[in-house]
């Protein structure tokens, strides 16, 4: 079997050129915010996380969880349109990477507010982000709208994977957050 395709694919994939999404877009408004957190493995990567680790708490924590990153990117996008910078934005992203993963990976259940604080911290990141992105040409609100919608479908793969797998495939979400965390560790290092 020849392995040389597959490895060349998963290397270009696994290129810190690709992991980031921040270089710009080519396409402008709803479809460039749409396309952020899907392109890009350190956006991706923290979004499933969000919506497995909501998965796997309990009661209000499930919803609470997904809905504050998404309100609280919102927020951070619309501080990146107006040109706010956040000191070590990118590191904090990759960082969130790591930190979620690790949160799935050991299936940690704080206390509601520290984990709402902690999705709040990761969600600015992503947010300004977002926001410092919007491609020229396009609108903010298409744009928002899109990476908003983005992210809760994304949160939503990730609750659904968590919560509807067999009993028996439930460590497999363990493993996601091992690997996501393993990823955000070698982001930090690229």
């Amino acid at each position: 079997m020849n392995l040389r395709k597959p490895l060349l694919a998963v290397g270009l994939l696994l290129s810190p050129a690709m992991a980031f999404a921040h270089p710009g877009h080519d396409h402008a408004g709803v479809l460039a915010g749409l396309a952020h957190p899907v392109f890009g493995l350190d956006h991706l990567l923290a979004m499933l996380a969000v919506g497995l680790w909501a998965a796997q708490q309990q009661g209000t924590a499930r919803w609470a969880l997904p809905l504050t990153f998404v309100v609280t990117m919102l927020f951070g996008g619309l501080a990146g349109f107006a040109g706010f910078e956040m000191p070590l934005m990118e590191t904090g992203i990759a960082g969130s990477v790591l930190a979620l993963g690790l949160l799935v990976a050991l299936a940690v259940r704080p206390p509601l507010a520290i984990a709402a604080a902690l999705t709040v911290l990761f969600a600015a990141s992503h947010g300004v982000a977002h926001g410092l992105e919007l491609p020229e040409l396009s609108s903010p609100w298409g744009y928002a709208a899109g990476f908003v919608v983005a992210t809760a479908v994304l949160h939503a793969a990730g609750y659904a994977l968590a919560r509807f797998l067999p009993q028996a495939a439930a460590p497999l979400v363990r493993i996601a957050g091992a690997a996501s965390a393993f990823t955000g560790a070698w982001l930090l290092t690229g």
